[in-house]
């Protein structure tokens, strides 16, 4: 079998590697891809919002099934035109996957789902939402309606973070509604099920970083690590996620005629103290794929064979498949380059991958990275890459990946150095 995976970053990189490991593919492409992917697939220079250019590949390929990893391709409706012409693919619908691409509709279908989640309000107008901020004051979280690669959420601690968070969502972000949330205490959690429009199948829980810096300071990122399997809750309190924040979505969307497949994603926020678990757990956001870095850490304790995975979710197969996770926990750290998130830099050259290829139980995927004239890796600017480490335990894994972490040279980088501590 072929595989197509949509995308260009580690999360693509994280999948296509975990496909090329099945016994039952010959061979994996990505589009468009990144200079690490092409280790593991063919790269095909088509965009991931291309859909005509994508479904023309598979058939000029003949691949067998696609999986789709950025929300730009789900929005641009690649799963629409894949299925209107025969094609087999992993991932929602654009109507389905108006969970991810308006905050707002998560919002409207959770509270139709009874689904837990914080009381928000919708605003349009730039003046509605000072006026409700001054007189609600701090805290309170800011949320772009739309799609903001991880970059439109601002949780305000204080009424002097107001203005600069209103004026980046209706300059720099261009949002056209903003949802204003209830402002959560406690630690997140990412719990992401694979969907085959009636059921769900868990992955793995996972945690990840959003904060630039140590101990949870600076901007919010897109993310610069996580852990899998996470600490942070037990396997009945992912039941009871299970039952109450996902499956309710999939049975909402169903009665709206827009089915889910593909991968739901559940950010949550879970309350500290232990008397107030599971019942206090509410559901911050939905993704509708894989999260970064969640999936690079998940993927590399897969040892069940993801295309069993694919098929189920897509609906080529009834049979329910058994999730098979290796022992060791992983620990995913990422490098991004200088100046991220605010300005990133782009062209500055990576060294010592190949040093870094042979520390064992250890992974590198690519994220943001190219080639340049002399053929050298260089930053794409950005996340550039993101190291998993594996080992018996989080210490051992943590310590695996920063081996890894402290021999690639990249200048300027910004590292965490307390994933998984």
């Amino acid at each position: 079998m072929k595989v197509l995976v949509i995308g260009s970053g580690a999360r693509e990189h994280a999948i296509a590697w975990c496909a090329a490991s099945s016994p039952r593919v010959t061979k994996v492409f990505c589009a468009p891809g990144n200079p690490g992917v092409g280790a593991v697939a063919q790269l095909l220079p088509i965009k991931a919002t291309d859909t005509e250019g994508l479904l023309k590949a598979v058939i000029d390929h003949q691949i067998g099934i696609t999986v789709v990893g950025p929300e730009v391709a789900l929005e641009a409706g690649v799963v629409d035109l894949f299925q209107a012409n025969g094609k087999v693919i992993v991932g929602p619908t654009k109507a389905a996957a108006m969970l991810e691409s308006s905050k707002a509709f998560a919002k409207e279908v959770m509270v139709e789902a009874g689904v837990p989640t914080a009381s928000y309000e919708v605003f349009t107008s730039r003046k509605d939402l000072e006026q409700h901020c001054a007189t609600q004051g701090a805290p309170l979280v800011l949320k772009a309606d739309g799609l903001a690669s991880g970059k439109g959420v601002f949780v305000i601690e204080e009424a002097s973070q107001f203005a600069p968070a209103i004026e980046a969502l209706y300059e720099s972000l261009k949002a056209e509604r903003v949802v204003a949330e209830e402002f959560l205490r406690g630690v997140e959690v990412s719990c992401i099920f694979a969907a085959n429009g009636s059921e769900v199948i868990p992955l793995a829980p996972a945690h990840d970083y959003k904060r630039l810096s140590d101990n949870d300071q600076g901007p919010n990122t897109g993310g610069m690590g996580s852990v899998c399997p996470t600490p942070r809750i037990s396997e009945s309190e992912l039941a009871w996620i299970q039952e109450h924040c996902a499956a309710p979505i999939l049975r909402v969307m169903r009665e709206r005629g827009a089915p889910f497949r593909g991968f739901l994603y559940a950010g949550l926020m879970v309350p500290t103290d232990p008397a107030k678990r599971p019942s206090g757990i509410r559901v911050l956001e939905y993704n509708t794929r894989l999260g970064d870095p969640e999936c690079q850490a998940i993927l590399a304790r897969l040892a069940s064979d993801p295309i069993e995975l694919f098929e189920w979710i897509a609906g080529v197969s009834d049979k329910r498949p058994q999730l098979v996770w290796k022992r060791e926990v992983s620990t995913c750290v990422v490098i991004a380059s200088d100046g991220y998130p605010e300005a990133p830099v782009k062209g500055d050259e990576v060294r010592g991958l190949e040093f870094a290829a042979l520390v064992p139980d250890t992974v590198v995927f690519h994220a943001a990275t190219n080639t340049d004239s002399h053929g050298n890796i260089v930053s794409g600017g950005g996340r550039t890459l993101t190291v998993v480490g594996l080992g018996s335990d989080y210490q051992a894994a943590r310590g695996a990946a920063y081996k890894v972490v402290d021999l690639v040279q990249l200048r300027g980088r910004r590292v965490r150095r307390d994933i998984g501590s």
